[in-house]
């Protein structure tokens, strides 16, 4: 059921822009930021080369909200569904972004693009930086949407299959069921989800230390957040318990790195796919 025409709905999931987003009929209106003209040309691109997996900008309502498209569908909020656990969503989830990848290759990022997460060691493709459940959208287990592109930044394909993959996997401690499930393969779903990406062999070869320095990152920008007061980032950081996560964290990923490197690299080549991007079974 839609909203009427003239009727806001504040849009769940997000923490950076919780309760600013909301739906409005059949389109979706966003406070404008400094990346409202970058997160502009990126949709714009994405509509002229074809890609049908992300909103469409619409223009600018009366109140000066950047207006979109409204997708419908289900957006996986913590803790997380059933459904979502699912090996074939991650692949979902892999094909999207590496078909986003394809698609932003002819794109000039020029210049206000945000460096809060992005790749330090630069690089020739956009890359998303926040493809978290809350940013996919799915209907009928299909991923049919990426949304927000506000930290999108150039960078590496190896480093957003790191940052995607620490937060679909998940990559990382137990949360005692706060997102995830606690008894999830992490090393055969990371080898699903590198192989349904395709990486190849040299970024097989460094994709840990890529992903341990995408972990390291990704803290250290959600402690500066919280030390800075931000409302919804300090109310993530004590509903989860974030510092002992942390903490939690470092000693997880020296307990197993080796093995998170063997995974990755037993993952070799990329399973079939067929449609737009949806991959079989196989």
């Amino acid at each position: 059921m839609r909203p009427e025409d003239d009727v806001e709905v504040s849009l769940p999931g997000g923490v950076g822009n919780a309760g600013a987003v909301v739906r409005v009929g059949d389109t979706v209106r966003r406070p404008p930021t400094a990346r409202s003209p970058l997160v502009r040309r990126i949709v714009q691109h994405l509509e002229a080369v074809g890609f049908d997996r992300a909103q469409r900008f619409l223009g600018v309502d009366e109140r000066g909200r950047d207006v979109f498209t409204f997708v419908d569908g289900d957006v996986p909020l913590p803790p997380y569904p059933t459904w979502a656990q699912n090996p074939d969503v991650l692949r979902e989830v892999a094909t999207l972004l590496r078909d986003f990848h394809a698609a932003m290759a002819s794109f000039d990022p020029q210049d206000g693009w945000s460096r809060e997460l992005a790749d330090p060691d630069g690089g020739a493709v956009l890359c998303h930086n926040d493809v978290c459940p809350e940013n996919v959208v799915f209907r009928g287990g299909s991923a049919v949407a990426l949304l927000d592109f506000d930290l999108a930044a150039p960078g590496r394909r190896a480093w957003d299959v790191a940052r995607a993959a620490r937060m679909w996997v998940p990559v990382g401690a137990p949360r005692g069921g706060l997102t995830w499930p606690d008894d999830l393969d992490v090393h055969e779903r990371l080898k699903v989800f590198t192989r349904a990406y395709g990486l190849d062999r040299d970024e097989r070869e460094t994709f840990i230390p890529t992903l341990l320095a995408a972990v390291r990152q990704g803290q250290e920008w959600v402690r500066e957040k919280v030390q800075a007061g931000e409302p919804s980032f300090v109310a993530m950081w004590q509903t989860f318990g974030m510092e002992k996560a942390f903490e939690a964290d470092a000693t997880w990923f020296v307990e197993h790195q080796p093995s998170l490197t063997e995974s990755t690299r037993l993952g070799l080549g990329r399973q079939p796919t067929s449609g737009s991007g949806s991959p079989d079974e196989g």
